[in-house]
């Protein structure tokens, strides 16, 4: 199994954080956004089955919607 790589965490509540990592699965890289939880302050963190992959294909995608919704949401009164 190919190691994880840990790009960001992005705070959710005090028990749950989004980690957004690279991954790999039979061979095939994606970018894995996912949330994870802790029970124990924070010291080890649990993958939940919550999240998607995105594989390198739609990433172009997926940076023009992120572009467009921070466009949006800066216009938001």
């Amino acid at each position: 199994m190919a190691e994880k790589k840990l790009l960001a965490t992005i705070p959710r509540t005090a028990t749950e954080e989004i980690q957004v990592q690279i991954n790999e699965y039979k061979g095939k890289k994606y970018l894995d956004l996912r949330i994870f939880y802790t029970t124990d302050g924070g010291n080890t963190w649990n993958p939940t089955k919550k999240g998607v992959a995105i594989y390198p294909e739609n990433l172009n995608a997926l940076q023009e919607a992120i572009e467009q919704a921070q466009k949006e949401l800066e216009n938001v009164d």
